[in-house]
């Protein structure tokens, strides 16, 4: 790695809403590139944290790219669900991505929890990892959290995912509520890519 700064650069994502969330973020002088224009599929995600498999993602298209890649892996993490969906919170969309088929299995699977979870506040955390992965085999990584609770029904159009239910502390209303200029300036993304900020 050296001190110069990325000037060209692959999004390592097939996720079209993670896709503008991370370009919203990054300089405008940057040459981006996407998954799309090299036609690669997104690798099997095996790691047993968001970390790991933000490394596998930025690794695996950097190689086939030979290009720099900046890859997310990110999820929502219920407290009183042990932490899930966590880093299986894509899998609960499906093959299809359908969020508001997972969405309902969040609220299925706490109304298995408590029948009264709309009555409380149900605390939960947005967490982002992100890996720049460069074609000398180093990499950066980091990790951005934000806190907060869950919705008692879905809220808001805008955004992208589990958007519509998660309330951020401090606030309230949704992530989908929100202004997404307001959302990429406190969201648990904007918490990571601060930490690797100076790469660009």
């Amino acid at each position: 790695m050296s001190n110069k700064k990325i000037n060209k650069i692959l999004i390592g994502t097939n996720n079209v809403g993670k896709l503008r969330e991370i370009k919203a973020l990054l300089p405008k002088s940057l040459k981006i590139y996407s998954t799309k224009d090299f036609k690669l599929k997104s690798p099997i995600e095996n790691g047993k944290s968001f970390l790991e498999n933000s490394l596998i993602k930025a690794k695996f298209f950097s190689i086939k790219s030979k290009l720099i890649c900046l890859a997310d892996d990110s999820g929502l993490e219920i407290d009183i669900l042990n932490g899930a969906p966590g880093i299986y919170s894509s899998r609960w969309a499906g093959k299809n991505s359908n969020f508001n088929f997972a969405i309902k299995k969040v609220f299925r699977e706490l109304d298995k929890k408590d029948k009264n979870w709309r009555s409380k506040k149900i605390n939960a955390n947005f967490i982002c990892a992100l890996t720049i992965y460069f074609p000398n085999k180093k990499s950066v990584q980091s990790v951005g959290r934000i806190n907060g609770f869950i919705s008692n029904k879905k809220k808001g159009k805008n955004g992208f995912g589990y958007d519509p239910i998660f309330i951020p502390s401090k606030y309230k209303f949704t992530f989908a509520e929100m202004n997404p200029k307001k959302k990429f300036s406190i969201d648990h993304r904007f918490l990571a890519y601060k930490k690797i900020k100076k790469f660009f």
